[in-house]
């Protein structure tokens, strides 16, 4: 028995030296460090930043064809852009007519997707967006200036100007076929961020003449973008609310780089045929014949016209018309994809949503602040009247006294929506929620908040934009709002989760990404259907770093832009 129990102990000692020479072999895991995550994002900014001058920005790798530069219709193209056909080996062409609104040109009218002009430089996200996006440029916009870079900051909101006098508005991104949708509308607060920046125009009386002389032009072309989310489409029933709307149909050409999207799609709504997603199903077959085609051109998509179109099948099944109308609204919101609305988001344009009215109601009302700054008092109090409209819809349909929550609300079957979304607490950001509320919703914090930040939701769906990941742009929404309505120590405590999470994944791997998983506080993102990579680069995740570090440094509260 001693000699047992000896050869016991001889064993466990050599199990522990084994250990201990493991652990001495193996590279020790980096450390966390802040200092190398800044110095990461000072450098970030020159190697996302494209110009129409350069070949690299004209590279499209969601779409494989050979690069086409378009200009406006009513814009010839400069010498150095018309040299870009020798230089970079693409064809240099313009839209077919002016666009006065977004959706007058279709991307099928053109014989090539490519590249929209834009005449300054412009900051991208990263990986495979190599375009300049319309709601991804606030969170840039935002970095720009925190890191001093003003004039690069400037330069990326005049070219929103641009499309909104060449291309209709603000679009998705400077690609033809997003030519039929906008993105969420943070246009005036890019304004907002430009114009109250002393750094922005020089300190003299010619600097100031030009100050005003950019806010006239800005209220203008923010005036004529508003315009996009009152058009008839984007009207959500009769609530007096708006909606995400695309005005292209069937399947987006974007996801070209992506076959099995759709597939997957109808793979998961025929693997659970009673969770909300029977609707999108429609009957058909794999190789429609010339009867077919007709038919589904009119319930489903254009199997002649997108590739696509035609690859999305599977065990009998296509996708209706009233799925791809939701898919395509679903990328107007930039929350693609997720079960917020439906089985893959597949109802967006069904409802109303809380990030959508919290962010037109802060439109109106900065529109009003700018109407007085420029001495147009009639301007002002219309916009002030369009504010309080707003807010009274957002409180009648989005506020749930009930549950102390803003939910979306379904116009099409009359009833809010009982899904918890990050995006209940926009309207603390917004100014729309009053104090009461918003206390209500701080209380409800724990549905969303995790170890490294705040999730999108609480249902694992599979999805990017649900439980557990966590995005740069709603983490700051949220947290500025947070600061905003008065709870500085739960914005301070959320910055630094959201912080922390962001210097983890820095030291796994060197870089910052699109996306991180707050659950484990890392950029350790597994998802399971759709969108399976985690971007690199990443445009807003340096943005937001650098305005979580002045909420966690500033004694005081600072004001939500």
């Amino acid at each position: 028995m001693k000699l047992f129990r000896l050869l016991l102990l001889v064993l466990a000692a050599i199990h522990v030296s084994i250990a201990q020479a493991q652990d001495v072999g193996a590279a020790p895991k980096p450390a966390p460090d802040p200092d190398a995550t800044l110095n990461y994002i000072h450098g970030a900014w020159d190697t996302l930043t494209r110009s129409m001058t350069e070949c690299h920005s004209l590279v499209d790798i969601k779409v494989t064809a050979n690069p086409v530069l378009y200009m406006p219709a009513e814009i010839p193209a400069p010498p150095q852009v018309a040299a870009l056909e020798q230089k970079c080996h693409l064809k240099v062409a313009s839209l077919p007519n002016h666009i006065d609104k977004i959706g007058d040109v279709r991307p099928e009218q053109l014989p090539a997707e490519g590249l929209l002009y834009l005449p300054n430089p412009y900051v991208v996200p990263g990986g495979r967006f190599n375009e300049m996006y319309g709601w991804d440029s606030y969170f840039i916009v935002l970095g720009l200036e925190a890191d001093h870079r003003e004039a690069l900051a400037k330069g990326m909101v005049d070219n929103f100007f641009f499309e909104i006098e060449h291309y209709g508005g603000v679009l998705n991104a400077n690609r033809t076929y997003y030519l039929t949708r906008s993105q969420p509308p943070f246009l005036p607060s890019m304004i907002r961020a430009v114009y109250e920046n002393p750094a922005s125009f020089p300190a003299t009386p010619a600097g100031r003449t030009d100050a005003r002389t950019w806010l006239e032009h800005a209220y203008a072309m923010a005036e004529k973008d508003y315009s996009t989310w009152t058009r008839p489409e984007h009207k959500a029933g009769s609530t007096g609310l708006a909606r995400y709307f695309d005005y292209g149909t069937g399947p987006v050409p974007e996801m070209a780089d992506d076959a099995t999207y759709y597939v997957d799609v109808l793979r998961w709504l025929v693997a659970h045929p009673h969770e909300g997603g029977e609707s999108f199903l429609l009957k058909g077959t794999q190789h429609p014949d010339a009867t077919e085609a007709a038919r589904l051109k009119q319930t489903s998509c254009d199997v002649h016209a997108s590739v696509v179109c035609m690859k999305a099948w599977f065990a009998g099944y296509r996708l209706t018309r009233d799925f791809y109308i939701g898919d395509r609204a679903m990328r107007e919101s930039g929350f693609d994809p997720g079960f917020r609305f439906g089985p893959f988001d597949g109802a967006t344009h069904h409802y109303a949503p809380v990030c959508l009215n919290s962010l037109l109601y802060r439109y109106e009302r900065d529109m009003e602040h700018f109407a007085l700054l420029l001495g147009r008092p009639a301007d002002a109090t219309r916009w002030e009247r369009r504010a309080k409209a707003r807010n009274a819809a957002i409180h009648r349909y989005l506020w749930q006294s009930r549950t102390g929550v803003f939910a979306d609300y379904d116009f099409m079957r009359h009833k809010a929506s009982t899904y918890a979304y990050i995006s209940s607490l926009y309207p603390l950001w917004a100014g729309v929620a009053t104090r009461e509320e918003a206390k209500q919703v701080v209380a409800r914090l724990n549905l969303f908040e995790r170890p490294g930040g705040l999730s999108m939701s609480n249902f694992d769906s599979g999805l990017q934009w649900d439980e557990p990941f966590g995005w740069a742009p709603t983490n700051w929404v949220a947290v500025a709002g947070l600061d905003a309505a008065g709870f500085r120590a739960d914005a301070q405590r959320n910055a630094r989760k959201w912080n922390d999470t962001v210097d983890n994944g820095f030291a796994q791997d060197g870089t910052l990404r699109e996306k991180y998983n707050v659950a484990s506080g890392n950029a350790n993102v597994k998802v399971r259907m759709g969108y399976s990579v985690n971007q690199i680069g990443f445009g807003w995740t340096n943005g937001v770093y650098l305005k979580m570090k002045q909420v966690m440094a500033e004694p005081e509260p600072l004001p939500a832009r």
